[in-house]
């Protein structure tokens, strides 16, 4: 992010448009809605900017800005079309020391202006660092459609209640409380009796919130996908939104928590193979602390919380507790890993069934039936299975599996590193080993990339 997106106030401040034509006229339609104090010169204004300037709504000096004029500026725009006038403005004023923008000129500005959505006070900046202001336009359209005009005249007579509701406690029943009159009450109020109507119903929520207490805490365990935040849920999306604490495994990628309020408390309970881990007892005892002092909590799992995340013992430790709950599910990896190959997971005449195996359990390397699994046309998505694919691969071939059943892993499926490795049982530890695949994979044994012929695979291929 090149340019931080900040809101300065302007209130009794100096701002200078430098030019009188179309593009000043463009720059003051938006600065004069702040509170600042505009001054513009132009050596030949045009008529309207005249016009607009005899009835009062800015100054203007009928000259170029000259050494000296820019003194006490806080912002200086130059507008005038002409690339080393604006440029000899700059200079001026930035030895005032006032930050300068030049109307679509990237490389000369210290500062940018968004395209903005007002609904004032509630002010939405949009920016694209100069590269497509096609594109923010396009969003401001989208965003204007979003936040209804209401808006404004509530967030004013909000403003005017904030010291009130600080009766509340702070964190969840203060947001619980705003988010209730944003949504529900105060628009209500404003449609049917206007703003004496909604100063009421403030009142009147702030006694009902207050008399409620503390609400009781909640534990969601929440499915975030491979990685790919546009494969969460909404409801997911929205759980994150409202957390005050978020307890995440180490593969939750940063897109997927940045989701969250920046006020949330992110705590990382990794785990992961031969490394340091967070034991299942703490990750429970987290989960209750947090959830008994009133928090709402998100527990955010890799894939699905249900497929091999400890779902059980997670739960076990809530109810004991006595902590409300819920599931949000998640797209699994196999699913993922799965699209990313082109592939069904199951398919009339080649395989009914699909089995969801995990290489390593809590005792070691993990057994299973490993006879039904050597079937021939048997088809199962391996979960931690890169460093026991000598393993996995011993046991399919022990328990009569063809050698030459393909093989496929997925390596971080559904996010932006994602690649594909296509081999056989025969060759899978020694495919994986040059490939340099160290997971997150999943392994589909039986099961080949849409592209390849299962027949004639080749040691290895990456896509």
């Amino acid at each position: 992010m090149r340019h931080l997106p900040i809101f300065r106030d302007l209130r009794g401040r100096r701002v200078i448009v430098s030019g009188g034509g179309e593009i000043a006229r463009s720059k003051l339609r938006t600065l004069l809605r702040t509170e600042a104090r505009i001054t513009v010169y132009a050596a030949e204004p045009h008529p309207e900017l005249a016009a607009e300037a005899g009835a009062g709504r800015f100054a203007l000096v009928r000259r170029p800005l000259a050494e000296g004029d820019a003194t006490c500026a806080a912002l200086v725009y130059g507008a005038n079309g002409d690339a080393d006038e604006d440029a000899r403005v700059a200079a001026i004023a930035r030895r005032a020391g006032a930050l300068v923008n030049i109307v679509d000129d990237l490389e000369a500005s210290d500062f940018i202006s968004p395209a903005i959505v007002d609904r004032d006070p509630v002010v939405v900046a949009i920016g694209t660092e100069g590269a497509a202001p096609v594109l923010a336009r396009r969003i401001k359209a989208d965003i204007e459609a979003m936040l209804p005009h209401a808006l404004g005249p509530l967030a004013r007579l909000a403003a005017g209640f904030r010291h009130a509701a600080d009766a509340l406690p702070f964190g969840r029943p203060r947001r619980d409380f705003w988010t209730r009159f944003f949504d529900h009450d105060g628009p209500a109020a404003l449609s049917s009796g206007g703003d004496d109507a909604v100063r009421d119903r403030l009142t009147r929520l702030l006694e009902a919130r207050r008399a409620a207490g503390v609400p009781a805490g909640r534990v969601s365990l929440v499915g975030a996908g491979p990685g790919d935040p546009e494969l969460l849920t909404l409801r997911a999306r929205n759980r994150l939104h409202e957390a005050d604490v978020i307890v995440h495994d180490q593969l939750v990628p940063q897109p997927i928590l940045d989701l969250a309020r920046r006020e949330a408390l992110f705590v990382q309970v990794g785990k992961r193979a031969g490394g340091p881990s967070w034991a299942q007892a703490d990750i429970d005892a987290l989960l209750c602390e947090h959830a008994r002092r009133g928090a709402l909590v998100v527990r955010l799992k890799s894939g699905d919380p249900g497929v091999f995340g400890r779902l059980d013992e997670e739960l076990d430790a809530l109810d004991a507790a006595g902590v409300d709950w819920e599931i949000v599910p998640g797209v699994t990896s196999a699913i993922a890993a799965a699209s990313e190959i082109g592939r069904s997971l199951t398919r009339r005449d080649r395989n009914s069934a699909v089995t969801l195996a995990t290489a390593q359990d809590a005792a070691g390397m993990a057994e299973h039936d490993w006879r039904a699994l050597a079937r021939p046309g048997a088809v199962t998505a391996v979960y931690m299975g890169v460093r026991a694919a000598r393993f996995v691969q011993g046991r399919l071939m022990l328990h009569g599996a063809d050698p030459a059943t393909p093989v496929t892993a997925v390596e971080n499926a559904g996010r932006p590193a994602r690649r594909t490795v296509a081999t056989t049982l025969a060759e899978l530890p020694r495919a994986l080993a040059s490939a340099g695949v160290t997971g997150p994979a999943i392994l589909f044994v039986g099961l080949a990339p849409r592209v390849a012929d299962a027949s004639s695979l080749p040691v290895a291929q990456e896509a």
